[in-house]
């Protein structure tokens, strides 16, 4: 029996008092010894064959013991917490470990343990889904995405830059007249009204003209990426070497015919309202699934271990690490680039974290109320799943994932499920109000409609 003891200290902190037993303890010195004596040379024998009970005479018999506690205190330890059926949140802090001659050893392990939880009022949740309809305005807007990424840039010589525009400038920055580092380019296409380049400096290249060179003068802002320049004031020598306009595509059918699959201008307009409808109706049942956790969340009760937060930012900060390397930027350079330190950092993870951890717990609680299980057809087709958005075999994803963890997560799926099918959901169309005459630029009337946010009618 590895558990001695097991008292609680404090609110989801217990001390155990573990023993290895003198069995288990000799076979971790043995493994020790064969794993150490090929280092060790003693006279009278070659380098490692010197037995072991001359070894411990010469170095003394605790020589080992390190090496053995290592080895056996890791299962000890594991086998004790399932003695006292204590799940731990976090790394344990051993002291007191004493060797016993002839009984093996012992030591205590303080441990933080996964908190206890009472969630209620989970079935039945009361929430209100909110149904938009995509509007006319909406598919323009769409279609005049379309034709900007569609268009062509066309030279303009007689005429000065005006916003939507790409100048092709050279530049070189100034601080207290001394040019600094980064401050310069050569034949850089700025887009301007895109707010690329430091507030100011796009306003002031509108206005002139190519072959004009002039002063930009513009000041840093406070939280700019490069510390040694925010809030300073600086003037750019810059001269417009080309301009160039962005001309559209006329919207009829060929444009149609050219960004897509469809012959008719109608029939491309149709299938834009109908994958907005889409994105906008998966949007609304994301908003009532989230406000039902929310409230499940809001009903549960839990002293929750400030190290289960930590734990969450690490696996969120680790996850955003690995996704800019698809960028080629490591988080050190951002965090340069950005001008932040990792605990600022850190901080900007802290409430997407604890959501997650009492998400995880409530559900866990639910799951267990409620006796819910994963299948073993149901593993299966959770692995078939992840080999199919991954792309590989699905022997190689049972071999990275433990069935373990795709049976916790089935459940949590099942937990999820139970939360939203047992849900009251009343949904509510968005009302638009009446069409408002607008003047375009040509001077004619057009219209443009409106959605009253506030206003709603059931459905």
């Amino acid at each position: 029996m590895s558990l001695v003891s097991s008292n609680k200290t404090e609110t989801n902190k217990y001390e155990l008092v573990v023993r290895v037993s003198e069995e288990k303890f000799r076979d971790g010195v043995q493994k020790a010894y064969t794993k150490e004596v090929k280092k060790i040379a003693i006279p009278g024998f070659r380098k490692g064959k010197a037995p072991k009970a001359m070894i411990e005479k010469m170095y003394g018999k605790e020589f080992f013991y390190d090496d053995a506690i290592n080895m056996t205190y890791q299962a000890a330890y594991e086998a004790a917490l399932d003695e006292a059926g204590l799940e731990p949140v976090d790394r344990a802090n051993i002291s007191d470990l004493k060797v016993e001659d002839g009984e093996g050893y012992t030591f205590k392990a303080v441990v933080t343990v996964k908190p206890e939880v009472e969630v209620k009022d989970y079935k039945g949740i009361k929430v209100e889904k909110i149904i938009e309809t995509v509007s006319a305005a909406e598919v323009k807007a769409e279609l005049d995405r379309m034709r900007d990424r569609n268009g062509r840039l066309i030279s303009v010589e007689n005429r000065a830059a005006k916003k939507g525009d790409t100048a092709t400038i050279d530049f070189e920055g100034f601080i207290d007249e001394v040019a600094f580092e980064g401050g310069k380019g050569e034949d850089y296409p700025l887009v301007l009204g895109s707010d690329s380049f430091i507030p100011g400096f796009e306003d002031q290249v509108c206005g002139h003209k190519v072959g004009e060179s002039f002063d930009v003068n513009v000041t840093f802002p406070e939280e700019y990426h490069v510390p040694h320049l925010c809030g300073k004031p600086a003037v750019f020598k810059v001269t417009i070497k080309g301009l160039q306009e962005k001309e559209l595509p006329a919207l009829d059918d060929e444009f149609a015919k050219d960004v897509s699959e469809f012959d008719t201008l109608d029939e491309l307009k149709k299938d834009i309202k109908e994958k907005l409808q889409k994105s906008k109706d998966e949007q609304a049942q994301a908003d009532v699934e989230n406000e039902m956790i929310t409230k499940v969340i809001e009903n549960m009760t839990a002293e929750i271990p400030e190290c289960m937060y930590e734990h969450k930012i690490d696996e969120l900060v680790n996850d955003f690490a690995y996704r800019i390397q698809a960028q080629g930027m490591n988080l050190d350079m951002y965090l340069k680039y950005t001008g932040m330190n990792m605990s600022a950092f850190r901080e900007t993870f802290k409430v997407t974290a604890e959501r997650q951890v009492k998400i995880r717990l409530a559900i866990e609680k639910i799951i267990e109320l409620e006796g819910l299980a994963a299948t073993v057809e149901e593993i299966d087709a959770e692995y078939e799943k992840l080999a199919k958005n991954y792309n590989i075999d699905v022997a190689k994803v049972k071999e990275l994932i433990p069935s373990e963890e795709v049976k916790k997560d089935v459940a949590m799926n099942k937990g999820i499920d139970l939360i939203r099918d047992s849900a009251e959901v009343k949904e509510k169309k968005a009302r638009k109000t009446a069409a408002k005459k607008k003047t375009t630029k040509e001077g004619t009337e057009g219209t443009e409609e409106t959605e009253d946010e506030d206003s709603s009618e059931e459905n």
